[in-house]
């Protein structure tokens, strides 16, 4: 999500900047525009057609003005750069899988493979495209893509890339943060780029220049919760034994559009196995509940290697440990065996969603009232 792939170019002249990330892919689509033609390239410099289509025939009308802009030499003479900007028709949609629009797209390539007249230049920035589609592969073959896409919550290690990211931009400004409060931003924020970065912004503000270091403090008097990071505060709320507002955040998340199957992955089935993981080791080792989660990476590093062996890890190698620190300051409300069933319980939670017309809304409050409601 977070960091472009380039496809190496086969002709400097032909870009593309594709993604479901629409911030960083218009923020990039500009940037580029601006390297290819100068920001203050004039009207005969820069031809911009609006990508933006809401049915079929606008969008092949705009493919259509796009192959005749890159057939038309600049007026003057010098170069031209034709930007078909933020087109809305290449992804898995009714107007993306049109014939009408497919025989333009398939036009438009033809026009690019057959090579662009001298001094022309072509940039296309479109949102959530259907890399399937022959157009989007021969855009790879004929010129360069840069991808930004969006963080998949539900995939594991997603933390890692949104990490790397914040770190990057507090570096920019000359910051840092402490470990547990990355790990604490990354939650609240969610891995969205454009929330990370304004975030970041507040946060230099409100440390002054005084000190560049950036806590876990700072990140709770100055980061609100972001949509994603709804599915952060699931993961407390089944931590706390809340079962009222597990429901309701649940409730949220599905009636904003977020699948089932992503709140399960992104957000229960961690808890429930930093749940167990925190009462094994609290119980082995006979650790104290730590008054702040931040607290318990710092009990984990003084406890033997091969007593932290298994814990889950992050890419860099250390535990993934504020989310274990959240678990341990909760699990005494949980009894061990009311533990020992939840993975299964997720399991099979995760197969009805998977392979039965259940309505997942009723899926997942069973789950969760069968995790957090007391016997």
């Amino acid at each position: 999500m977070l960091k472009p792939s380039n496809k190496s170019a086969n002709n400097s002249a032909i870009h593309a900047v594709a993604g479901s990330d629409e911030a960083e892919v218009k923020r990039a689509a500009q940037s580029l525009a601006d390297e290819l033609s100068g920001p203050d390239a004039g009207e005969f410099g820069r031809d911009v057609i609006d990508g933006v289509a809401e049915n079929v025939d606008q969008a092949v009308t705009r493919i259509h003005q796009t192959i005749e802009a890159l057939l038309t030499l600049p007026f003057f003479g010098g170069d031209k750069l034709v930007w078909l900007k933020n087109a809305n028709f290449m992804a898995d949609s009714v107007t993306g899988r049109s014939e009408s629009v497919l025989e333009a797209l398939s036009k438009l390539g033809e026009v690019l493979t057959q090579g662009l007249p001298e001094g022309v230049k072509f940039l296309l920035s479109a949102i959530d495209v259907d890399k399937r589609r022959a157009f989007y592969k021969s855009l790879g073959k004929l010129g360069e893509i840069q991808v930004f896409d969006r963080t998949d919550t539900s995939r594991a290690g997603w933390e890692d890339s949104a990490g790397e990211f914040a770190t990057a931009q507090a570096r920019k400004r000359g910051a840092k943060f402490e470990p547990e409060a990355l790990d604490f931003f990354i939650l609240l924020t969610g891995g969205d780029s454009r929330q990370i970065e304004n975030e970041i912004e507040k946060l230099d503000l409100y440390i002054g220049t005084s000190r560049r270091t950036i806590t876990a403090d700072d990140v709770q008097t100055m980061v609100p919760l972001s949509r994603a990071g709804v599915v952060f505060e699931i993961g407390n709320a089944i931590a706390e034994r809340n079962l009222n507002r597990s429901l309701k955040l649940i409730d949220q998340l599905i009636t904003q559009g977020e699948s089932a199957i992503g709140i399960l992955l992104a957000a229960i089935i961690p808890m429930a196995r930093c749940l167990v993981i925190a009462k094994d080791l609290m119980q082995r080792h006979r650790l104290q509940a730590p008054a702040k989660p931040f607290f318990f990476g710092g009990t984990l590093n003084r406890l033997p290697g091969a007593a932290t062996e298994h814990l889950p890890r992050k890419k860099d190698g250390t535990v993934n440990a504020f989310t274990l620190g959240i678990a341990a300051t909760h699990v005494h409300r949980y009894k061990s065996e009311e533990l020992s069933g939840m993975l299964e319980a997720c399991l099979n939670a995760n197969i009805q969603l998977v392979t039965s017309q259940l309505d997942e809304r009723v899926v997942l409050s069973e789950l969760v009232a069968k995790l957090v409601g007391r016997n």
